[in-house]
């Protein structure tokens, strides 16, 4: 029986442990760039014992930022930074991934601590866009909607910022289609209302993704795990569900995708979320088991033993820790030592574990 502390193999990328960073957007970068905070960030958790190290949400282009401090990788120059970051993360024996993202019709806002307030354009914000004219809020702007040629462009946008990720040094990507931005806004009813071939049907909603996923798998190398994050139910009725995820992970599963990252909501304001320890768990053991595609439980995941039950009951094969990783960077470490399970500590810290 597999457990917390057991490697973990996908392609030809073996993870330690099955612990990963959460993506956890830190909304410090000036015009998409990495810099010096995203270095510390990133590596201590590699030197605190986590497996995988993913990035927080980095936009494909300026327009797909969630707010003007994001993090980007849609120009060349952004390369250099993340590259540095990501030597480190390997050096510390952790394995460096990045996620892709474009904001959609939540872009263009302010920071949490600046009030999360849509900008105008006199604030740096910008134009968001969509795949119908449904804002989020009542209140926000009506984006822009999508046409064919556009959305042919950002699969482009995609397809050039994993190339990026591979120059990079990146072993990992991960594709964002969760939290209401836009691949999830094309799966979602709710959020999409077309009428051509990227809206109406399943088939039709997950179209764009789907095109995604494919040229995306089609510039990385064998060797190199693809993953998806969703939101596995949008949490209210009509909108986006469980049935549709476990759906959708089959056919990610027959276009090369490794794993489903197991997230849900975020598509509508106000949804009723019963928030708890491990409350999207159940999602990743369905999905998991019904759709034969490795997945990861996010989401209130706190104690070494939640963790580690949620591996050895076969719920999901690696646990993605957020929240806890934020107060403490070496919970990995710490789980280990409440486990009693070995795990290589950097030598300049034996004397705190011995």
């Amino acid at each position: 029986m597999p457990h917390l502390f057991e490697p973990y193999k996908q392609r030809s990328v073996t993870f330690r442990n099955r612990i990963a960073v959460s993506p956890m957007c830190q909304y410090s970068s000036q015009d998409g760039f990495a810099n010096d905070w995203h270095l510390i960030h990133l590596v201590s958790r590699a030197v605190g014992g986590a497996a995988l190290v993913m990035t927080e949400a980095a936009a494909v282009e300026p327009q797909g930022r969630i707010t003007p401090q994001d993090l980007g990788i849609w120009q060349d120059a952004h390369i250099e930074m993340l590259a540095r970051i990501v030597e480190l993360i390997h050096c510390q024996g952790a394995i460096a991934g990045i996620q892709l993202a474009h904001a959609g019709r939540k872009a263009s806002t302010a920071r949490p601590w600046d009030g999360r307030a849509v900008l105008e354009e006199s604030q740096g914000g910008w134009t968001t866009v969509a795949p119908s004219a449904v804002p989020f809020k009542p209140e926000s702007p009506v984006p822009k909607v999508l046409s064919i040629e556009d959305i042919q462009r950002l699969t482009e946008s995609f397809v050039n910022a994993a190339r990026r990720a591979l120059e990079a040094g990146f072993k990992l990507v991960e594709i964002h289609a969760a939290h209401g931005y836009l691949l999830h806004e094309f799966l979602s009813p709710l959020s999409n209302q077309r009428t051509d071939e990227y809206g109406g049907s399943f088939e039709n909603r997950i179209r764009f993704l789907c095109e995604v996923v494919q040229a995306v798998r089609m510039v990385l190398p064998d060797q190199t795990p693809l993953w998806v994050r969703i939101s596995a139910t949008d949490w209210v009725s009509n909108g986006w569900d469980i049935e549709q995820s476990v759906a959708l992970g089959n056919k990610l599963n027959s276009l090369g995708v490794d794993l489903i990252d197991c997230s849900s909501g975020a598509i509508v304001p106000g949804e009723t979320v019963p928030v708890g320890a491990g409350y999207q768990t159940p999602f990743a053991a369905r999905i998991r088991r019904e759709a034969k595609i490795a997945t990861a439980a996010v989401g209130m995941i706190a104690t070494p033993e939640q963790a580690d039950h949620i591996i050895r009951t076969e719920q999901a094969d690696m646990v993605l820790v957020g929240r806890a990783m934020l107060r403490d960077p070496y919970w990995a470490l710490q789980a280990a030592k409440q486990l009693h399970q070995p795990i290589p500590t950097p030598v300049q810290y034996d004397r705190a574990w011995s």
